[in-house]
């Protein structure tokens, strides 16, 4: 658990990289952003002024500026996915999505981490470039380290690239869960995943779209509610919780409040198309918001066994009901979504879809029912 008193000189590792998607909804291409679940987890924590390296690694084609440079790769070229939606939601509140990995950038050794402290540290590999003993590195350098499962279990298919979710036990990482502080999965990837026997070896957080999100710990578990959204694109959605999440511990919030807190910006990503770039009166808000409510969580006595962390304190339902006044600001520019057209120069803006007319129509783009 992070200290409060860490805050605000806390500095986070983030180890992850960076991506080209490709949106196609309903065998239509109507978009293409910056990828990476770094690139959604940097808006957040940049969004709430909190400090970090980040190790991302990406080829020469790389068309987007940051603030963090990732590693350009010689004779590599970047993380390529195509995402695939149907325009129908389901009852969960989720679209249809197949995801397929073109091409693959090198992975992220042990030796490409900085050789220093950190206070957190988080693993979010989307391509497969977190290697078990990159992560295992990571949990070296960090106090604590959070990670998403799917750094850690996805597959891809030889011939298409579809992925595709391995048993957690079979992944190569599986001895290190004792290590992690927390584990993020979705849903659908607790099906690679025995919860039961996992919660005993660390904390799993579980996201379930338009139903929030549960917390699991050895002793118990708490449901956390959700914010209202309309979803436009899911895509980094729960990356966007996972930087939440983690921006609440490292400012001293319990559990709840935290996951509440990435529950928030998990439903802010699913508005907007690609990577949101955040109104600053929200972010304010929010930041006003969760120092008010960690001056009152402070107020209570703490537990030696911290279990108090794990609980919902007196106040929680006011915190969530703050935020979700915090959240009626409008909070980005309006969706942009794009047709090809060759003739359109692109954007220089990171935060902004757009198209990279040198480097996607080397591939082949297939519909869902297309064959390979």
């Amino acid at each position: 658990m992070v200290r409060d008193q860490k805050f605000p000189q806390s500095r986070g590792l983030i180890v992850g990289n960076y991506c080209h998607d490709v949106l196609i909804r309903d065998g239509v291409v109507v978009a293409e952003t910056l990828g990476g679940a770094a690139s959604f987890i940097s808006a957040v924590l940049e969004g709430l002024t909190l400090r970090y390296n980040l190790v991302s690694k990406v080829g020469r084609d790389f068309a987007y500026s940051n603030h963090h440079d990732p590693i350009v790769v010689p004779g590599s070229r970047t993380t390529l996915f195509h995402a695939y939606f149907d325009s129908e939601i389901d009852g969960d509140g989720h679209q249809d999505r197949v995801l397929k990995r073109v091409r693959a950038c090198d992975p992220i050794w042990p030796s490409d981490l900085p050789e220093s402290r950190f206070d957190f540290g988080m693993a979010v590999g989307v391509g497969g470039e977190i290697l078990p003993e990159t992560l295992e590195k990571m949990l070296d350098l960090c106090d604590t380290v959070s990670v998403d499962i799917q750094a850690l279990i996805r597959a891809f298919d030889a011939i298409d690239g579809t992925v595709k979710l391995v048993d957690l036990k079979e992944s190569g990482f599986f001895h290190l869960l004792p290590r992690i502080g927390f584990l993020k999965a979705s849903g659908e990837e607790t099906s690679s995943l025995d919860i039961e026997e996992v919660r005993k070896l660390c904390c799993v957080v579980v996201t379930n779209g338009k139903h929030g999100c549960t917390v699991y710990w050895k002793e118990g578990e708490v449901q956390i509610g959700p914010f209202p959204t309309n979803q436009i694109d899911p895509t980094g959605a729960g990356d966007s919780f996972l930087g939440g999440f983690v921006a609440g511990l490292v400012q001293g919030l319990p559990v709840p409040d935290a996951a509440l807190l990435g529950n928030l910006f998990g439903s802010l990503a699913v508005g907007h198309i690609g990577v949101p770039k955040f109104d600053l009166r929200l972010l304010q808000r929010v930041k006003d918001e969760v120092q008010r409510r960690k001056t009152q969580c402070i107020s209570f006595p703490e537990r030696k066994d911290d279990e108090l962390k794990l609980m919902k304190l007196p106040g929680f339902e006011q915190f969530h009901a703050s935020l979700s006044a915090a959240k009626i600001l409008p909070t980005t520019f309006p969706v942009q979504e794009c047709q090809w057209d060759l003739s359109i120069s692109p954007p220089t803006a990171v935060d902004q879809p757009k198209l990279l007319t040198s480097s996607v129509f080397e591939e082949t783009i297939q519909t869902i029912d297309s064959k390979p």
